[in-house]
């Protein structure tokens, strides 16, 4: 895996696809790593050039310390973005990648071509879930709360009908780095972009998962309601829909990030 600094910081990244064909930039939830975005690869390097890489404490990106912002994790991305000689990209972001690509929108609109928000909200939960989870992970570990989160991650009959995909996941979260882990949930607990989205000017694709009990169908809403002409899909998934319900989640990607190319 290739290393690069960016904001003060060593990021672990991985690109595929051609040279010259457009950058698609793919961000991950808390708690995961890039691997997570492995079953829409073959399908998107098609087409396009693909940026994935580790958020600022998981996989094998550094684990600075804490706690983070969502500012702080965006200009990651748009320093891996300089460092690597990409003008502008596509991107597509799943939980607290989402709410980087809201940042995006507000912020650096003209480094980003479109945004694909999936199971994401422009707050997501309270101060007090998130001091919870904190206080939980600094005593027990990650293992303290893995069960609760697979179970808020997908839904039961998915955890039953692909317990190998659900078991990877798995590893990917107890293989996160706790200090990185506790202080993006800082970053979460502080986020609050409810008044800032209606600035979003890029072309906005919103992703839900209809049994997402973390980020739901009503938060996706808020957010296509506030986008100016921001896109809605509903898929039959919960929290990591690019998992649950993935060829789904690819052809939608695809469609969408396709049709802003050819406009």
């Amino acid at each position: 895996m290739p290393f690069i600094e960016a904001n003060g910081t060593r990021l672990n990244y991985r690109i595929d696809g051609q040279d010259k064909a457009p950058v698609v930039v793919l961000s991950n939830s808390l708690g995961t790593n890039l691997a997570m975005w492995d079953q829409q690869i073959a399908a998107l390097t098609q087409k396009f050039r693909v940026l994935r890489y580790d958020m600022r404490g998981h996989g094998l990106s550094n684990v600075t310390p804490g706690p983070y912002t969502i500012d702080g994790l965006a200009r990651d991305v748009v320093s891996l973005l300089d460092a690597l000689k990409i003008g502008d990209a596509h991107f597509c972001g799943i939980s607290v990648g989402g709410a980087l690509g809201q940042w995006f929108g507000i912020n650096a609109a003209n480094r980003f071509k479109s945004l694909v928000l999936s199971n994401t909200a422009a707050r997501i939960g309270t101060a007090e879930t998130w001091n919870t989870r904190i206080k939980t992970v600094r005593e027990g570990g990650i293992a303290a709360i893995a069960e609760a989160v697979i179970s808020r991650w997908f839904t039961e009959g998915f955890i039953k009908k692909s317990p190998e995909s659900v078991e990877a996941t798995r590893q990917m979260l107890l293989h996160t780095p706790p200090d990185g882990y506790v202080a993006t949930c800082a970053a979460l607990r502080e986020m609050d972009q409810r008044e800032t989205v209606a600035c979003v000017s890029v072309p906005t694709l919103v992703i839900a998962g209809a049994k997402d009990a973390v980020t739901t169908p009503a938060d996706a809403r808020f957010l296509v309601e506030r986008i100016h002409g921001a896109q809605y899909v509903e898929l039959n998934a919960a929290h990591l829909s690019n998992i649950e319900d993935a060829d789904a989640f690819t052809d939608a990607l695809i469609k969408f990030i396709a049709q802003q190319e050819a406009n």
